[in-house]
């Protein structure tokens, strides 16, 4: 899990990051839309209505070494979930495997390139 942030804010809420989620399994990526100012358990929840509630509870997590994936919220989640948290430095090849990273980082472009155009 990771985030792209730093984009001009849109639409009605005025959202301005992506939380990517890639799903090693399925080699699928998921954008959601947030706030660069939403908290841990915002992200919780993010996470739990766009991927748990609809997929199932993950095995293991990789991300970032981010404070929202460390705190209070997230250690209650991963436990009730009987979920695993591994932490990863900023592309770290050895977690993150070169075919993630390229893809977020295109789909990064992508994005950037899309908000300058549509805003």
């Amino acid at each position: 899990m990771g985030w792209v942030t730093g984009l001009v804010p849109g639409g009605r809420e005025n959202l301005n990051d992506f939380l990517i989620i890639v799903d090693r399994f399925s080699e699928s990526v998921r954008f959601i839309t947030c706030h660069k100012e939403d908290t841990a358990m915002d992200t919780a929840l993010l996470l739990w209505n766009n991927i748990i509630s609809t997929c199932g509870g993950p095995k293991i997590i990789i991300s970032h070494k981010d404070p929202k994936f460390t705190s209070e919220s997230w250690t209650n989640l991963y436990d009730m979930l009987g979920t695993k948290l591994e932490l990863s430095g900023a592309y770290h090849s050895q977690t993150d495997g070169l075919a993630e990273r390229m893809m977020i980082q295109t789909m990064e472009d992508i994005i950037r390139r899309f908000c300058a155009y549509v805003m």
